[in-house]
């Protein structure tokens, strides 16, 4: 959520963002027009306040046809501030409305750009593999060796669904533990949150209003199932002040996450796009001084994930046409999948200075006699896991079959070199 003196005394810059990032700044003329109209009556509601305090207390001291002529005229001054804090609490929810969907402000290192061929590539690293023989895509694979099953998924739950079978579960959970036992090396203290959040946490991290539509909505509870892990972790601490010697706060977590994927092809063959996924997330609150150095760690970790993994890899520098609603500078980690001889996104590392905590009101207090001020969070996925086990079982597959097991994965898959 951007702070309403900034929208309200830098419309002209806020205009420009919004045509940056793609947006209509029918939003913020809504915003303006409410904004105008609440602070008049606000004035005019003040001023006939005093008018009727004061009166109020000069009526005792009067008689007559003058005390009866004042309470009548208080009577109708009362009637009118009626009037206008009605309009007022209207106004007040049609500027909400407005500030909770108005994106965060891009960074100044963030590159201007319509889409996502705007983007930049900050680099690629890793060999890419040259085999020897056609290599085949994950489904293929995965389907040869029994150890996803598409058709059983499809079974239980519908189209974007599939179910993991033996070695696919197995290096499903070894991935899972080796993401956290290496988040936690990097210095992060690991949570197990619910997977079902209420509104005010997917308005919090601003997924809500904006994204609603890919989102599933248990209606009977007015619960959400995450969407990704950020929202849980984030909201633990909704409406809570940290002491200045806890920052930085950093946690990793695992859950699986949900999306309804509105809009897009989720039927793709194959787990590249589908409506459930684990991830493992990383979350931090930090300082406001220096967030932006902490995301460059923060991306650093995630690329560690990777490069322990062998696998190749690029890295991107989301311009403001494609970054997310709530991001103010974002990069994307890719996966090569040279089955699909294409890049696979598999995190996005993110700064969102304090447009999370003004809407989860999350503070902290610089000194314990000053005033209160908001954190700035970040987030980024460490991975997500059905784009990665893509990305191995197609960059790791060899010719009669088999997909050998990446050397880190090992110890958690009890020394087993292959599946086959």
């Amino acid at each position: 959520m951007l702070d309403v003196n900034i929208i309200r005394n830098e419309p002209e810059m806020i205009r420009d963002m919004l045509r940056k990032r793609n947006y209509s700044d029918d939003v913020l003329e809504k915003f303006l027009n409410a904004d105008s109209e609440w602070r008049a009556l606000t004035e005019k509601g003040n001023a006939l306040r005093k008018q009727r305090n004061d009166v109020s207390a000069l009526i005792p001291k009067m008689k007559g046809d003058e005390k009866a002529k004042k309470i009548d005229e208080m009577r109708l001054v009362s009637d009118e501030i009626k009037v206008i804090d009605a309009r007022l609490e209207e106004l007040d929810g049609i500027r909400d409305e407005c500030i909770l969907n108005l994106p965060n402000i891009p960074h100044d290192s963030v590159p201007v750009g319509k889409d996502s061929e705007d983007n930049v590539v900050i680099g690629e690293y890793g060999k890419i593999r040259k085999f020897d023989f056609k290599p085949k895509e994950h489904f293929e694979i995965a389907e040869a060796l029994d150890i996803i099953d598409f058709e059983r998924g499809v079974k239980i739950a519908g189209s974007g669904f599939y179910v993991l079978k033996g070695d696919g579960a197995r290096l499903e959970r070894a991935l899972i533990n080796y993401m956290l036992d290496l988040h936690q090396d990097q210095g992060y203290k690991e949570v197990f949150t619910p997977a079902v959040v209420n509104r005010n946490a997917v308005i919090g991290t601003g997924q809500y209003p904006k994204l609603k539509d890919d989102m599933y909505w248990l209606e009977r509870d007015d619960l959400w199932l995450n969407p990704t892990a950020e929202v849980p972790v984030t909201n633990m601490h909704q409406d809570e002040i940290f002491d200045i010697g806890e920052l930085p706060v950093s946690y990793a977590a695992y859950l699986p996450s949900f999306r309804r994927e509105a809009g897009k092809h989720s039927d793709t063959r194959g787990i590249a796009r589908v409506h459930e996924f684990n991830k493992v997330e990383m979350v931090k609150f930090v300082h406001p001084e220096g967030s932006f150095d902490v995301l460059e760690k923060l991306r650093n970790d995630a690329e560690d994930v990777i490069r322990n993994l062998e696998l190749p890899y690029r890295v991107l520098l989301l311009c403001t046409g494609d970054m997310s609603f709530h991001a103010a500078k974002c990069y994307d980690l890719e996966l090569y999948a040279p089955g699909r001889e294409g890049w696979l996104e598999v995190s996005s590392c993110s700064c969102f200075t304090d447009f999370q905590a003004r809407r989860a009101r999350i503070k902290f207090r610089p000194e314990p006699h000053l005033k209160s001020e908001f954190v700035h969070t970040l987030n980024g996925s460490g991975l997500a896991l059905p784009r990665t086990m893509v990305a191995i079982l197609e960059n790791y597959q060899n010719k009669d079959g088999t997909v050998t097991i990446p050397k880190i994965l090992r110890p958690y898959m009890r020394g087993q070199e292959t599946i086959g």
